[in-house]
């Protein structure tokens, strides 16, 4: 099989876009209004096996993942919420409980963030949950921050702490005991927090140029915006924001920081390029900056990192 970006540039030549909307190489699809806002719209799929594992996440922890994941799809864009809808097919074994408590954490994350449920569908699976969310959002017209509008001589910058997610996730496939930091890094796994008012703040704030959020690793992340803006990047390992949880992790378990920070993804936060005179009031570490060369540096290290692929 094909590589994951192989196969979704195969999607994009086979499926050429209408002019006028933004598809598929972003967060989410920009579709032009009439009275001077764009729709924005993304999906997401998550399978059992692949994004959780049922034995570990409650199904509270997952319904809220579920709809974070997507929800942050919105932020990456600077938009304001609309809705979201929900489809979910269980094995016939599932129980009502279960069912509910999923619906429990689905339903606290959307009235915190502001994402109704409008809709969905519901399906029974031979063996596996697997769970697809597609969410709503809409910006005035022209203001949704891309991929494709990194400039060279910018800041990279990123919002919060990176590796946390990654680091609570090997926790989880190691069996590392629920003590000390590992319960913070596990939560930071299951129930992420999408940057809404940061992503709707830094649209708004003039010097903002690209901006996507961290779902596969800055490793991988950065190498859209690259792509779609046609530039290169040099980025500055020891800047990297990395929690005091994260590192007393790592020393206790003699891992690489670095390898969850770049390569680990599901981190949920902003990654973002912006003019070094822009007033930006978003909390925010700068880790490197856009070059015109199309190269990728990593200073610091001799290593390069490309983050998480599904295939």
């Amino acid at each position: 099989m094909k590589g994951e970006f192989e196969f979704i540039n195969g999607i994009r030549r086979t499926f050429p876009v209408p002019d006028g909307i933004t598809g598929i190489g972003d967060d989410c699809a920009v579709i032009p209004q009439t009275d001077g806002w764009e729709t924005l719209v993304s999906t997401d799929i998550l399978v059992e096996g692949v994004h959780f594992l049922l034995e570990d996440i409650s199904p509270y922890q997952l319904g809220w993942k579920s709809a974070a994941v997507n929800f942050s799809d919105i932020a990456a864009m600077g938009g304001t919420p609309s809705g979201s809808f929900l489809a979910i097919a269980v094995p016939r074994t599932t129980g009502a409980g279960w069912l509910e408590e999923f619906l429990h954490g689905y339903r606290n994350i959307s009235g915190e963030y502001g994402f109704p449920l409008l809709g969905g569908d519901t399906s029974s699976s031979p063996d596996r949950v697997s769970i697809c969310v597609t969410v709503l959002g809409k910006a005035p017209a022209g203001t949704s921050l891309k991929r494709s509008s990194a400039r060279p001589g910018d800041l990279i910058c990123v919002t919060g702490f990176t590796g946390d997610s990654a680091a609570g996730l090997d926790a989880v496939l190691k069996g590392r005991p629920r003590e000390g930091e590992v319960p913070y890094l596990i939560d930071r796994h299951y129930l992420p927090h999408p940057r809404i008012a940061e992503g709707m703040s830094l649209a708004r704030t003039d010097g903002v140029h690209a901006m996507m959020d961290i779902s596969d690793g800055i490793g991988s992340d950065i190498r859209h915006i690259m792509e779609e803006s046609g530039v290169g990047a040099e980025i500055d390992v020891d800047r990297l924001p990395l929690s005091d949880e994260l590192r007393a992790y790592c020393r206790r378990f003699g891992a690489d920081p670095l390898d969850f920070a770049l390569n680990g993804g599901e981190d949920y936060e902003l990654l973002f390029t912006a003019s070094p005179q822009a007033s930006i009031d978003v909390p925010h570490t700068v880790i490197g900056q856009i070059t015109e060369n199309r190269g990728l540096v990593w200073k610091g290290s001799d290593r390069d990192f490309n983050g998480f692929r599904h295939f």
